[in-house]
């Protein structure tokens, strides 16, 4: 008997779970576009309405909305590099971002934690997140350390620069931080990685940090943010654009109407990192669940967000970029 190749022949490794068909991702595509288009976002920072004025969108200086055409958001969704490489300290813990391969991180950011000696609840210091940064070094089950605390004990107005410091002194792994406050942070950031790697050519090569920034929901783009964005796509950062909307708070009480403004308020930050700089290195992010009407809160662990965050991923395979969503 003869059994000719299959052709072709799709092959699941692993678990998997396929939350959507070619054609409902182009819908959802497709929504979001006229979102971008129509309704638009608001952006807080001057140069960053300079940036996407100079490349054709329509920036309404009295509303700061700041509309994108379809063709420019699509654009700049091409320009982003599909693959990512998180350099580690020790090259050993280099981890690529690409296509459906996962990796793991430790959750962040924490303002208080458990003393383990006194069993009371006090607030996070930068001790505390130094300890958290060597647990996560060792543990076989982190590829990246991510900033699990904030550091109460430093001065507020460069806590940024404090944690970075600390984990970055603190593992051998690629450093994700979590809680930049401006581009200038992310400038210093970048030098402190430049001294590590031995330069800034070669920290652009293999960056052993990264960063995250934050849209406001719904559908604002803050300064602190665009910022980071600038800063990040001006001097090579890998920069993760993450959405932290809430469904039936700063976002639409369905699952889909979450996930439209979800998805406008990352591409709309990927429209501004690639009309910077084409080709700099993003991440599509999500730390998207729904809120608790009850107690006011946005758990992380609700099977809401599992949903959501599987919505993400294969959002983010759709866009051909590397992905990062937060959970439990």
């Amino acid at each position: 008997m003869i059994r000719g190749t299959r052709a072709p022949y799709r092959q699941l490794s692993g678990l998997g779970l396929d939350m959507f068909t070619n054609d409902e991702l182009a819908e959802l595509h497709r929504a979001t576009l006229d979102i971008l288009a129509d309704a638009g976002l608001m952006v807080l920072n001057d140069e960053a309405q300079e940036i996407f004025h100079a490349h054709g969108c329509e920036v309404d200086k009295k509303t700061n909305i700041v509309k994108m055409p379809p063709y420019i958001v699509e654009e700049a969704i091409r320009s982003a590099p599909s693959k990512l490489l998180l350099a580690g300290r020790n090259p050993k813990y280099d981890i690529v971002l690409e296509g459906t391969r996962v990796g793991f991180t430790n959750f962040g950011v924490g303002i208080k934690v458990l003393d383990m000696e006194t069993g009371k609840v006090r607030e996070s210091t930068n001790k505390d997140l130094a300890e958290c940064a060597i647990l996560c070094d060792a543990t076989e089950g982190v590829d990246v350390v991510g900033q699990s605390v904030t550091p109460r004990d430093t001065p507020p107005a460069v806590q940024d620069l404090y944690a970075a410091e600390t984990c970055l002194a603190n593992t051998s792994k690629h450093f994700h931080h979590l809680e930049i406050f401006s581009g200038e942070s992310a400038k210093r950031l970048f030098q402190m990685g430049a001294a590590i790697a031995g330069g800034e050519e070669e920290m652009r090569r293999r960056p052993v940090c990264s960063m995250n920034v934050c849209p406001v929901s719904p559908m604002q783009l803050s300064y602190e943010c665009c910022g980071g964005i600038i800063e990040c796509a001006k001097v090579g950062l890998p920069c993760n654009i993450l959405s932290m909307a809430l469904s039936g708070g700063t976002a639409p009480v369905t699952n889909a109407g979450t996930l439209l403004v979800h998805n406008a308020e990352v591409l709309g930050g990927i429209t501004l990192s690639q009309l910077t700089k084409k080709g700099a290195p993003i991440i599509y992010g999500s730390s998207t669940t729904m809120f608790d009407l009850t107690l006011a809160t946005a758990p992380v662990g609700a099977p809401e967000m599992g949903m959501i965050s599987a919505a993400v991923a294969k959002l983010a395979q759709y866009y051909n970029l590397p992905s990062y969503v937060s959970g439990t």
